[in-house]
């Protein structure tokens, strides 16, 4: 029988301390991975370039969003990297179309790569286009650095998520989100599967296993930790 399942390494939030990543890798459940999703906070406020170093140690298909603190510089790094730069972009695998959104709603500490709740919505929607033209069996990925309010967002003030992105939720079957380094999880908001990853630099990371074409459409996530 052929493999049935896309697996995906999902990671996040290293920070650029990425001295828990080979660890990762050599976990039995991460061999033959068909791809990483990395949703952002590449670097500690740069330099942009330390990104490729990142990149590098993978020999499989990297999709990365900046995060807040990722200087805009980065977005050049990935552009002329070997990763798909996926901020305000989309890209179709086999049967799973993914769009993508880096940096964050504002925060109190005025960190690098901020946008308002507007521009986001703005981006988004355009984006949500590609979503609505993918194929109707396709499984459609989110993947943003800032998570959707109400949802893996709560710290001691309460939820700081997007609520820009709270809005695209209902259309996509899996969020791959970060930023909020404490809310590590996974839940369910309708048929939609939202995931934190963890701190990378931690040795966190999420196994996520979709359905392949022709197969009953799945989503499985699995928390990691190396």
């Amino acid at each position: 029988m052929g493999v049935t399942t896309m697996k995906i390494l999902a990671i996040s939030d290293p920070h650029g301390n990425y001295s828990k990543i080979n660890d990762l890798l050599k976990l039995d459940m991460l061999q033959n991975i068909d791809m990483v999703l990395i949703a952002g906070d590449i670097t500690d406020f740069g330099p942009d370039y330390k990104a490729i170093e990142l990149i590098k140690m993978f020999t499989v298909p990297v999709i990365a969003v900046p995060g807040n603190c990722d200087n805009r510089g980065i977005i050049e790094v990935l552009n002329s990297s070997k990763a798909i730069n996926l901020h305000n972009n989309f890209i179709t695998i086999e049967n799973l179309t993914l769009i993508g959104f880096g940096g964050s709603n504002p925060t109190p500490f005025n960190t690098p790569f901020e946008m308002d709740e507007d521009e986001i919505e703005q981006c988004l929607k355009e984006l949500l286009k590609i979503v609505e033209k993918s194929p109707e069996n396709n499984i459609k990925l989110l993947l943003t650095h800032a998570p959707p309010y109400e949802t893996l967002d709560e710290i001691n003030i309460g939820h700081v998520g997007s609520r820009a992105i709270k809005k695209f939720v209902d259309y996509m079957d899996i969020v791959v989100c970060a930023h909020i380094h404490e809310a590590r999880g996974v839940m369910k908001v309708g048929d939609t599967t939202i995931v934190n990853p963890g701190m990378a630099c931690h040795g966190y990371a999420a196994l996520i296993e979709l359905s392949k074409p022709n197969q009953k459409r799945t989503v499985n996530v699995e928390l990691i930790q190396a």
